[in-house]
């Protein structure tokens, strides 16, 4: 069954392809990384102190987590002003998915969803990162193109709703140790693109993207039109960039960023070993000197 998946999602990525630039113009190149950080990983006990802690590293991305968003709105908002940080992804924070074959946790999944859209618009985020379905989450249909159809006629409605409150939905792709389905970033843009709406885009994860044959490859193949969010980690363990050493090394992927002239952020979703304020620190050092060779 996960078989049929892939390959009915390969089978779309392949088409998408020949117009993966959107426009087809050659993108102006990046001038600069927009690092961001996740709530959870930035050290400090309160959020101003969090925030502290990125504006003193130059990070301008902040990356909250979806759950009870809504009622964080304001704190979220006051936190912010005056700062140079910015909400960059939501990350999820939804009950239920969006492939539940039970109704009630579907219903469950829309209601969620839909409030933490409306956060993400009200905090003027880029987006709510989403995942179709994890392992062990079992789908309402079969693993064929039925499936693909139904899940990109959902996602209309929820990327129409998402441009209504002035955001988007962000699919991520996941390695198969995660999930069984959506395995590649051009399978998440083919999705985008068939779901017919503006609103819904896709992602990019380094640590997912070991699913790739190139990072260079992976980007390029959401485009310029699709690609909306970027998640970075170390690449041996999931740990900061840097604490796997010499398997850190982001430069391909970075200069099909630059190349796209992408401008939205690569936020740090990993765990750490060492000391946070000091393997933060060198993860941006590093970072930006990668960049700056790709």
């Amino acid at each position: 069954m996960a078989g049929a998946a892939a390959l009915a999602l390969s089978s779309s990525a392949l088409s998408f392809a020949s117009c993966s630039s959107g426009s087809g113009k050659k993108a102006a190149p990046a001038r600069s990384l927009n690092l961001s950080f996740q709530e959870g990983l930035t050290p400090g006990s309160t959020l101003s102190e969090k925030l502290d802690f990125i504006e003193s590293l130059g990070v301008t991305g902040f990356e909250p987590g979806g759950r009870g968003l809504l009622g964080r709105v304001d704190e979220i908002k006051k936190a912010l002003e005056g700062r140079m940080v910015k909400v960059s992804a939501i990350c999820a924070g939804f009950d239920g998915f969006i492939l539940a074959e039970d109704p009630e946790v579907k219903k469950l999944f829309d209601t969620t969803m839909r409030e933490i859209i409306v956060a993400a618009g009200k905090l003027d985020s880029t987006g709510v990162i989403m995942v179709p379905a994890f392992n062990g989450q079992k789908p309402c249909k079969p693993h064929t193109q039925e499936t693909r159809d139904y899940l990109c006629e959902q996602l209309h409605d929820l990327g129409e709703f998402a441009l209504e409150n002035g955001t988007t939905v962000i699919l991520e792709p996941l390695n198969r140790g995660e999930c069984f389905y959506m395995r590649l970033v051009a399978d998440a843009a083919a999705i985008a693109r068939d779901s017919a709406s503006e609103g819904v885009k896709c992602m990019g994860d380094f640590w997912h993207m070991k699913e790739e044959t190139s990072d260079y490859g992976a980007f390029w193949s959401a485009g310029t039109k699709y690609l909306q969010h970027v998640h970075i980690a170390s690449r041996g363990r999931r740990k900061t960039p840097g604490e796997d050493g010499e398997l850190d090394n982001y430069v391909d992927g970075f200069r099909a960023l630059k190349e796209m002239g992408y401008d939205k952020y690569v936020s740090f979703e990993c765990g750490q070993v060492g000391d946070p304020k000091t393997v933060l620190a060198a993860a941006v050092e590093l970072l930006r000197k990668q960049w700056e060779e790709a």
